[in-house]
């Protein structure tokens, strides 16, 4: 293992991993319970880095070049092929030139991904990848220590999700409700403050606030935003404040700037001067 083994045919069995990664529909039923697929060099780092199982790693002679170090203890397959038969076997031009496949597992629940945890984010309707990913990338990078997904949030393992945050979800722990949003009720129990973030002029300044030693944002899909539900869960609501005359932030933007304020050392309340806060128009 470690060594790369030349692959030039897209149809090999070796590869099938790695067939059709342009068809959502299909992708779903081979990666729901068995695979999933990273892409892109930084990312199949992060992987590597991950305690996450490799499967197989399909590359071109150019990235296999650039990841040689870090794949010569790879305890899996390294499949080099031409970019010509990586876009016939995964279905477009990979112009990444690089995938990973790894073994998925069950997802560890609420509670075992919430102990120890200081930081949480509870992300509600979110079926964008590339706002998960966004969270995911910021989560990690800011010091959220978990993630906890609604029933009807995309699969943080797909491949969108995984390459827009650049492997970081790899890093953190996340969990999945079933009942929601009782589920909510087991964060709390865990001992965490729970606030939500709106736009809502009635809410309160998020950086006009002290942090609590726990403490767990909640945020809503693009447009719809937290269910009425879900708010009324909430210990707190809170609003980043915004020029008067802005509509509202992207969720991806705007649980970035949360998970900095409330990650920042100390907890301590922020003066902010000459912003209101927008039309509501997000995560109401």
């Amino acid at each position: 293992m470690g060594e790369a083994i030349p692959v030039d045919d897209p149809d090999d069995t070796r590869l099938a991993d790695y067939v059709a990664l342009a068809e959502p529909a299909a992708r779903r039923r081979q990666e729901r319970d068995e695979v999933f697929i990273t892409e892109g060099v930084t990312a199949i780092e992060r992987l590597l880095d991950s305690d996450h199982v490799v499967r197989s790693i399909l590359v071109t002679p150019q990235h296999h070049s650039r990841l040689a170090a870090r794949l010569a203890a790879v305890p899996a397959p390294i499949y080099v092929a031409p970019r010509a038969v990586l876009a016939r076997t995964v279905g477009f031009d990979l112009h990444r030139g690089a995938v990973a496949a790894a073994e998925r597992r069950p997802l560890p629940t609420i509670e075992e991904v919430v102990v120890g945890a200081r930081r949480v984010a509870v992300l509600e309707g979110l079926n964008d990848p590339e706002n998960v990913g966004a969270i995911a990338r910021s989560a990690r990078v800011l010091g959220v220590d978990a993630l906890v997904l609604d029933p009807t949030c995309i699969d943080p393992y797909y491949r969108r999700t995984i390459r827009v945050s650049m492997g970081e979800v790899l890093h953190l722990g996340v969990a999945r409700a079933e009942d929601w949003p009782a589920d909510v009720e087991r964060v709390r129990a865990a001992g965490f403050e729970l606030w939500a973030l709106t736009p809502g002029a009635d809410a309160d300044d998020l950086f006009g606030l002290r942090v609590p030693e726990r403490v767990a944002v909640l945020l809503g899909a693009e447009g719809s935003g937290l269910t009425a539900a879900a708010m009324r869960r909430a210990d707190r609501r809170v609003r980043i404040p915004m020029v008067p005359d802005a509509d509202s932030l992207n969720v991806g933007h705007a649980a970035a700037i949360a998970f900095a304020a409330i990650c920042s050392r100390g907890g301590t309340a922020v003066e902010t001067t000459g912003l209101e806060p927008a039309t509501p128009t997000l995560q109401r």
